[in-house]
């Protein structure tokens, strides 16, 4: 698929390249890198029509963080993870949807959804504190999705657990300096956020599970396709399609870098059949994953689209082809970075960072393959998986 921010991206890539040193030495986003994504409008791609978005289809979001991620990886994962927000937001409270985007359509919002917080119910809504990592990319944004528990009166965790997304504005929760202090995606600034007591009106919370099972379209009068689809195939989707950019840009420099390499025995790179052939057999194993990834979006799409029901077997497929092509994606950067020479570690080779960030990118935990292979399997068997596996389907 083509789009014109797509387009943009590819017709700014150099100077997206050009920015991730400085990112990965700050820690966060350079101001150039974060100009230049607002400029191409990659934020905006999952935003409704209605609030200054393109609403566009989730393959065009994966293609075009792809593209960042292939100049810049921490650039890549920010879009990835950042730019599905506009999405949940599409799927909150009109009123808060004014409230965000309203004055500033290119408002960006950060997360992170791990319930790490307790919000306790008092009169209109809750009160929330707690501690979260991985806010990636807060720096640059004014709003913030966070997990919580539902609280008892006490403010312990409610029994049976039920998980909240809740949504702040930048004045109620701290962003913790020097919590991101990392060897991959540097630049992301994924820092911690503190919250010691902040009141969230009703109107900006959400149970998790009216978006996992993606039945809140209906509740806030949203047809389009794009917001009919489950969380969990749309949150994976962007931070995926990083990893795979990542390693698409991996292979991108190391085939710069080996076009005119000699080697210390004094054989031309050009020349050596064995590394020719792990260059050709990574390059298809990236391919491959790009594939898998961009075919599970699009299938379930198509089944949203048609009024078909997305059944909890057909998440877990996609979830489970997803985790795989993140992991082969990576494990074929490997077999490039093991044949780039010495040279290869040097600071100043960018197919080192592309190393580190490949790396770092599959310890996030919608690439742990554990339950998610298990449900799989499971449901592939005809038996219905317990409810603690199925956790992130």
């Amino acid at each position: 698929m083509t789009h014109k921010v797509l387009e943009q991206v590819e017709a700014l890539g150099d100077r997206l390249a050009a920015t991730a040193a400085d990112s990965e030495a700050l820690g966060r986003l350079s101001d150039d890198s974060v100009a230049l994504i607002r400029e191409a409008g990659v934020m905006r791609l999952l935003q409704p029509t209605d609030f200054g978005g393109y609403a566009a289809h989730p393959r065009v979001f994966a293609e075009t963080v792809m593209a960042v991620a292939q100049r810049c990886g921490s650039t890549g994962w920010v879009c990835g993870v950042g730019g599905v927000h506009p999405w949940e937001m599409g799927l909150m409270d009109r009123r808060l949807q004014q409230e965000v985007w309203g004055e500033n359509p290119d408002t960006w919002i950060a997360s992170p959804y791990a319930a790490q917080g307790i919000a306790t119910p008092v009169d209109g809504g809750y009160r929330l504190r707690g501690r979260w990592s991985f806010s990636s990319g807060t720096d640059h944004c004014d709003w913030i999705f966070l997990g919580a528990t539902l609280g008892d009166a006490d403010g312990h965790p409610a029994e049976p657990r039920t998980t909240l997304h809740v949504v702040l504005p930048r004045a109620d929760y701290d962003i913790v300096e020097d919590t991101w202090d990392v060897i991959g995606l540097c630049g992301t600034g994924s820092k911690d956020i503190l919250v010691q007591d902040a009141f969230v009106p009703a109107y900006r919370s959400v149970d998790a599970q009216d978006m996992t099972e993606g039945t809140r379209a209906s509740v806030v009068s949203r047809d389009e396709t794009l917001y009919r689809l489950p969380f969990w195939a749309m949150f994976p989707l962007g931070i995926t399609a990083a990893v795979i950019g990542i390693a698409e840009g991996a292979l991108a420099v190391h085939l710069a870098y080996q076009r005119d390499r000699t080697t210390m025995t004094g054989v031309r790179i050009t020349e050596d059949p064995y590394t020719l052939s792990a260059i050709s057999e990574a390059a298809a194993e990236i391919a491959a994953s790009r594939a898998q990834l961009l075919d599970g979006i699009e299938r379930l799409y198509e089944l949203t689209d048609t009024g078909m029901t997305v059944t909890f077997a057909d998440r877990a497929v996609t979830r489970r082809n997803q985790i795989r092509c993140a992991w082969r994606a990576v494990a074929a950067v490997d077999e490039i970075f093991a044949r780039s020479g010495g040279n290869a570690v040097r600071r100043s080779n960018p197919v080192q960072r592309f190393w580190r960030d490949a790396h770092t990118g599959l310890q996030h935990a919608i690439h742990t393959p554990g339950l998610i292979y298990h449900a799989t399997a499971l449901t592939s068997m005809g038996i219905e998986p317990q409810p603690r596996q199925r956790i992130m389907i």
